[in-house]
């Protein structure tokens, strides 16, 4: 098989990549649209969640790491978060040059007033989808992002189906 031949899986993944950077696109428009009342923006909001939805507090570069970003943006979108009160900076004992992130009360009540309308949102989107076709397209999706992760060596390894004979 040449370079130029697609296979089916090949032709199939494209499309999915292609589905989801549009996907990408409209979920960050509904995120800006649904924090908008709390002055947020999706990508405020998406870093204020991964501290939310962590057990303890995080530094930024746990952030990033959690949520797939880059420290910078991560980084910037806290500081935003730090000057709106919405998150504080505490001391890290394990490295004194990387403070911990945790949110404040008022970071508290943004966050919940946001995630209630997504709930609504959320059940309002998956209500007509049948259950498990969601459950299929998760775990696809969980399931590339790991291959990815695992680096080029990992795509490279399985690339060829005539590596396999």
């Amino acid at each position: 098989m040449g370079a130029e031949d697609l296979t089916a899986a090949g032709d199939a993944v494209t499309r999915l990549v292609l589905t989801t950077f549009r996907a990408n696109g409209d979920f960050l428009a509904t995120g800006d649209r649904l924090t908008a009342e709390q002055e947020l923006t999706a990508a405020l909001w998406q870093v204020l969640g991964a501290i939310s939805l962590a057990d303890r507090p995080l530094t930024v570069a746990q952030i990033a790491r959690r949520m797939g970003l880059s420290r910078q943006s991560v980084h910037a979108s806290v500081r935003r978060l730090a000057r709106r009160g919405l998150v504080e900076f505490a001391p890290n004992e394990d490295h004194r040059r990387s403070p911990l992130v945790r949110r404040t009360d008022a970071g508290a009540t943004a966050y919940e007033t946001v995630d209630r309308k997504r709930v609504a949102w959320a059940n309002r989107l998956g209500g007509s989808i049948p259950l498990a076709d969601l459950e299929t397209a998760a775990r696809v999706l969980d399931e590339l992002c790991r291959r990815l992760e695992e680096g080029p060596e990992r795509v490279q390894a399985t690339e060829s189906p005539d590596s396999a004979a």
